[in-house]
């Protein structure tokens, strides 16, 4: 199963990973970071196929993804 990793206090909450989620596993929360911003977070990972669009499209790394080796 692929992991996504966000880094909520560098995420600035642009939601480009969130429209570009073809399963729409990802959403903004309601926290709020140091920044000032409402982060993504991953609502339903095990929807999640590892694409890696989400961190394709951030515009500042903040996205990882990770997937098994088997």
């Amino acid at each position: 199963m692929p992991k996504v990793v966000i880094n909520e206090e560098r995420c600035k909450g642009c939601e480009l990973c969130v429209q570009f989620c073809p399963k729409g596993s990802l959403a903004l929360t309601a926290d709020i970071n140091s920044r000032g911003f409402h982060p993504a977070c991953m609502t339903d990972p095990d929807a999640c196929t590892g694409c890696g669009n989400c961190a394709l499209m951030c515009p500042d790394a903040c996205v990882h993804v990770y997937r098994d080796s088997d």
